[in-house]
Formats: structure tokens, C-alpha cells, sequence
């Protein structure tokens, strides 16, 4: 590691082979200065911030990254101070490009003799592991969710039948009219309770798959949004031309995106802004499978975010931050996303929230 090697100055071999350790290290080195300038960046940290040594050479770490805590200047100063390292694991860190990254950081204070101490930051990318992990933990969440959705709904409607039947029977039996308005409640709240029960589980009918472009998809939901009177969000378009047609079932895909689309329109209470934008990913991997090809829609909107109480449970049938909201749309959206090879992740503060849409559009040969 690194995180072991201090520089010395008896004599330029153990400089020499630092700096080779440094350029040939799989994890992202940087070398800073008293003043918290770049004096060196190694490959590994070139492709991470894409970025080129000569260019970024000199200028200030602020200007390359922050800490979405705010917390690495403050960090940097104490390592000078206290000529301690500190590491700090699974941090959030903004790219100037505004892309966000999530990494293991430890910061080394490098002493030598009769020099101000620099700083080697260590940056170990660790995003794909938790996506992972996240992913998994989704996909498990919905199966178990689906599972005991349709125990639940089998234990539900089997008496809610019986007391419908009954209710039609009790009807007939009489010929009170106020007895009649009785028995009209009962089988009307039956009724709603078992649409309730459906709703819940979403739609069972097997994806009828097609080709169907996405972009075809999207304006399908932008024009659902727009012809709304009642909002006047500003839906803004960001799409890849390029991106091969999908093969899904095109009203359940355009039920999808219109849970999610109208979430983050009512998240804004239709005065914000929503972004709607497509990329293509590519060797990228889905419920441990690899794709060479995978659709990228993200839908962003501007609103308060959702509460940190609630981001493990929204993909919970049920769960709601709007005193009005039932929570199935989220979860029917998981759901539909999943019968196409897919899945639905997203990340969320004040100010900006992001559900991402995966789609596998080609399985690796």
C-alpha cells in the first residue's frame, strides 16, 4: 500500500522507485503540496478524472475534486497540522464535470528532511462494489415483496369474494330500501378493496416483447405529463440518438416511466424542472449478468429530495412521503423494469434527485 511508503532523501534511488511505485499503482495518487497544489498525479488518477498530469500540474485539489461533505479541506489542513493520516471510507466525491463518485480516501502526510510536508492522497474508486450490492439487495427486496404480495392478496380476496357473495345474497333476501344502501356499501367497499389488492400487485400478464425505440417511449410519457393543466413543470429532452431500439413490452415499459416520470413531476409539485436523459453503457452487468449494451434513462427533478427515512423502504409497496400518495408506483415500476432483465436505482438530496432506468439491450456473446 501506499499508504506505507514515506519518502526519504538519502539518496535518489528511494525517490526513483517511489515515483515508480506512484506510476505504476492500480489505485489513484496524487502528491500535494504545502499549499495544497497538484505536484503529481500518477495514471491510475489520470483515467479517473480523466484528465491529464501536464494540465491539472500546480493547480489547487479543490479544483479537481470536492468532498460533497465539505469535509476534505478541512481534513487536508489537519494532516498538515497534525502530520497523522487519516482514511475515510466510502466517500462522496464531486468531479469538476459534476459527476459524482463514491471512494475509499486516505490522506498520508509524506516528511522529508528539511522540505514542507506534502500530502499523498490515496483515492480507491469503490462504486461498483456497491452497486452491487445495492442491486442485489433491490432485486431480492422486489422478489420478496412480489412473494408476499400474492400470499397476502390469495389470503385477502379469497373472504372479500365471500362477503361479496354474501351481500348480493342479503339483497335479494330483501326488500327494505335501506337495507339495499347497506348491503351497496358493503359490496362497493369489497370492491374497492379488492382494486386496492390488484393495484398492489401490479400487472400480471406476461411481457409481450417487441422492438420499441425509447425515445418513442418518452415523449409517449412527456406528452401524458405536458397535457396535465394542472402542472407547468419544465420537461427538458437530453437523448442519445444513437441508442439501438429495446425489447420490451411497450405499455408496461410506458407504465414504468410513467410512475417514475410522474413522481419526480409531483416531487416538484409541478413548478420544478425534470430532466429526461439517455446514454448507453456499455460491458455493463445486471443481476450478475454481463451486457455489451445497456440503455441508460435517467429522470431528474429539482424537488426537496426524498427524506433520508425513507430511501431504504421506496420500492416498498405502501410507502409514501405524500400524505395523499398510496406508494405503488414506484414499486409497480420496479416491478415491470425487472420482467424486462432491468432495474431501477436511484440517489436523492435537497435539490436534485435521480432515478436511473437500467435496460439490457444485448446480451454478451
Amino acid at each position: 500500500m501506499l499508504s506505507d511508503f514515506m519518502v526519504t532523501s538519502s539518496g535518489n534511488e528511494p525517490e526513483e522507485l517511489a515515483s515508480r511505485i506512484l506510476a505504476n499503482q492500480v489505485t489513484a495518487a496524487l502528491l500535494l503540496d504545502e499549499s495544497l497544489n497538484i505536484a503529481y498525479i500518477n495514471a491510475a488518477a489520470e483515467i479517473l478524472f480523466s484528465v491529464s498530469a501536464r494540465v491539472v500540474s500546480g493547480q489547487p485539489i479543490g479544483q479537481l475534486l470536492r468532498c460533497a461533505a465539505g469535509s476534505l479541506e478541512s481534513h487536508l489542513e489537519m494532516v498538515l497540522e497534525n502530520h497523522q493520516p487519516i482514511t475515510e471510507r466510502e466517500v462522496t466525491v464531486e468531479l469538476v464535470d459534476g459527476h459524482a463518485i463514491t471512494v475509499d480516501c486516505t490522506l498520508v502526510p509524506v516528511t522529508e528532511e528539511g522540505r514542507p510536508t506534502m500530502i499523498l492522497m490515496e483515492l480507491r474508486q469503490v462504486d461498483r462494489q456497491l452497486r452491487l450490492s445495492r442491486e442485489e439487495q433491490l432485486i431480492n427486496q422486489n422478489s420478496a415483496t412480489r412473494s408476499l404480495l400474492r400470499g397476502l392478496a390469495h389470503e385477502i380476496k379469497n373472504p372479500l369474494g365471500g362477503l361479496r357473495g354474501a351481500a348480493q345474497l342479503l339483497a335479494m333476501e330483501t326488500e327494505d330500501e335501506a337495507l339495499h344502501e347497506y348491503t351497496e356499501v358493503i359490496i362497493k367497499e369489497v370492491d374497492r378493496l379488492g382494486a386496492l389488492v390488484d393495484s398492489m400487485l401490479g400487472s400480471r400478464k406476461l411481457p409481450v416483447k417487441k422492438p420499441v425505440n425509447i425515445h418513442h417511449l418518452l415523449e409517449r410519457v412527456a406528452s401524458i405529463i405536458e397535457s396535465d393543466p394542472g402542472n407547468s413543470v419544465e420537461l427538458v429532452r437530453d437523448y442519445d440518438p444513437s441508442i439501438p431500439d429495446v425489447t420490451g413490452d411497450e405499455d408496461q415499459l410506458i407504465q414504468a416511466l410513467l410512475n417514475i416520470v410522474r413522481n419526480a413531476v409531483q416531487a416538484t409539485e409541478g413548478k420544478g424542472r425534470v430532466l429526461l436523459q439517455t446514454r448507453v453503457l456499455r460491458q455493463f452487468t445486471l443481476a450478475n449478468r454481463r451486457y455489451r449494451l445497456v440503455v441508460q434513462v435517467n429522470v431528474e427533478d429539482n424537488g426537496p429530495g426524498i427524506p433520508e427515512e425513507l430511501q431504504q423502504a421506496v420500492f416498498y409497496p405502501m410507502v409514501s412521503s405524500k400524505a395523499e400518495g398510496t406508494g405503488l408506483g414506484l414499486s409497480i415500476a420496479q416491478s415491470l423494469i425487472n420482467r424486462h432483465g432491468g432495474l431501477i436505482e436511484f440517489t436523492s438530496r435537497p435539490g436534485k434527485t435521480v432515478f436511473t432506468l437500467y435496460l439490457p439491450l444485448e446480451l454478451e456473446q
